[in-house]
């Protein structure tokens, strides 16, 4: 039986904010959004009710993204953390855009350039919840499908 992709989780402690961070500036495509019952959705993510979680799922370039917002007291959000590259675990997401109009633009959406990363071709960012993003230009992205 082959393996697939499904997606990818990501916490945030404003699901609207986030929203407007990853459709309108990174022009992800809004697919739908959920809000499942609290059991067994509990036992899964081995979190206390009641969670209030919605679900909500961005994509793009096949990619899929889900935003994931707990309102119920047993499942506040905890304070975002800045971990550093060689912590296990996943640590960015890389996407190829106009990398000097997404800088120009992030402070309006909730985000921040991190000006001690910029690389004169790539920089990383953090979106609203402090997760990094890893901004680089088409010409990278490119080359990667040209496998070079």
């Amino acid at each position: 039986m082959p393996v697939v992709f499904n997606h990818l989780g990501h916490c945030v402690a404003d699901l609207q904010r986030s929203r407007r961070f990853y459709e309108e500036l990174l022009e992800f495509e809004f697919l739908r959004e959920i809000s499942p019952p609290d059991d067994p959705s509990n036992k899964l993510l081995r979190l206390k009710n009641p969670m209030g979680m919605t679900a909500c799922y961005l994509k793009r370039d096949g990619f899929i993204l889900e935003l994931l917002h707990y309102a119920g007291e047993g499942a506040k959000a905890l304070p975002s953390r800045e971990r550093a590259m060689n912590e296990p675990g996943l640590t960015h997401i890389s996407v190829s855009v106009d990398v000097d109009d997404i800088c120009a633009r992030i402070g309006e959406y909730g985000g921040e350039v991190l000006d001690d990363t910029n690389i004169g071709f790539g920089v990383f960012v953090r979106d609203p919840d402090g997760q990094l993003i890893e901004l680089l230009p088409m010409t990278y992205r490119d080359s990667l499908e040209a496998g070079h």
